[in-house]
């Protein structure tokens, strides 16, 4: 990717960013309820009422906020929280690493697990092992992830209690992190019993995420890997003898990892987003989890703030994925 195109791809982000503010702004003002009444008692005065909306801004007519609004972001003030009464960018810094770290490893384990299927599933082309790892797809890809969440505890934590089922670490840890990346600093100190532990509470949620991505991994590669194999390059590899896993390993996986390069990395943005409801039920402390909170008490500048974010982390990870793709391609280079 040029610099010049780089530059182009970054001040697009500016129109996009703005359009998610506004978009944002404009939605959480006009769904019914007032977050200043669900978070004040019931022997509230009026005028704690009219004090509390003052302090928040919410007293001002809707342009005037607007228009602070975007002030105070364009100054990186993402404001208070309404229901944690903490800053609102210190809340999303905290929690993003714990589902940056959840992500990752769903995307690892997903990879893995689904490049091995497409593999398998090319190799034994035309036997009982192919449609054996179609069904498994299947299988994978029919389970929302949320049951699979609740498949995965009750196989692996009630009639066989392997791994934790809540939080991050052992509340009896007595491991101390600079960071919130915690896996990432275990790592880095060589505190490898740590990151067992880590890497325990993080097992059965990242599974949870990764098995429907894997079979969908595993139909795109498949495809790519069988199209690839009727090139002319495969065929003059086997007329000079090479063995029928090198030619799938060596010849045909690097020209069809395209399609996946870019399927992991959409598929990467959706699982930073989209891992609320797997957060829930194992009290994972991510941002997905503070992001249900925050909908539960209308918190509206902690919405805004995560959404912001969010969309800040989707337009960087789909550059990313572009120069990744150019990476793999070096026809894209120009």
């Amino acid at each position: 990717m040029s610099p010049a195109l780089l530059l182009r791809r970054l001040l697009l982000a500016i129109p996009t960013l703005f359009g998610v503010a506004v978009v944002v702004f404009v939605l959480l003002r006009i769904v019914p309820g007032d977050p200043i009444a669900m978070m004040v008692p019931g022997e509230a005065t009026p005028a704690d009422i009219a004090r509390l909306r003052e302090a928040y801004g919410l007293d001002k007519p809707i342009p005037q906020q607007f228009v602070l609004y975007l002030v105070r972001l364009l100054h990186g003030d993402f404001g208070v929280s309404i229901s944690l009464k903490q800053d609102v960018l210190g809340l999303v810094l905290g929690r993003l690493p714990a589902t940056l770290e959840l992500a990752c490893v769903s995307i690892v384990l997903a990879v893995s697990f689904g490049a091995a299927l497409a593999l398998a599933a090319t190799y034994w082309r035309g036997s009982w092992l192919e449609s054996l790892v179609d069904g498994v797809n299947s299988v994978a890809l029919a389970i929302p992830e949320f049951l699979w969440a609740l498949l995965l505890i009750l196989a692996f934590a009630v009639l066989m209690p392997l791994f934790p089922i809540s939080g991050r670490i052992d509340p009896m840890q007595t491991s101390h992190f600079s960071t919130q990346f915690y896996l990432v600093e275990a790592l880095a100190r060589g505190e490898f019993g740590t990151a067992r532990e880590l890497l325990a509470h993080l097992a059965l949620p990242a599974a949870a995420l990764a098995l429907p991505l894997a079979a969908v991994i595993a139909r795109v590669l498949k495809a790519s890997l069988q199209e690839a194999m009727v090139q002319d390059y495969v065929l003059l590899a086997r007329v000079k003898g090479f063995s029928d896993l090198r030619i799938l390993v060596r010849e045909a996986l690097p020209n069809a990892l395209l399609p996946t390069i870019t399927l992991t990395g959409v598929h990467f943005i959706f699982l930073v987003g989209g891992t609320v409801l797997v957060e829930l039920i194992f009290s994972y402390p991510g941002i997905g989890n503070m992001l249900y909170g925050a909908a539960s008490n209308r918190d509206l500048p902690l919405i805004q703030g995560v959404t912001i974010v969010f969309a800040l982390l989707f337009v960087v990870l789909n550059i990313a994925i572009d120069l990744g793709c150019v990476l793999a391609n070096p026809r894209l280079r120009h």
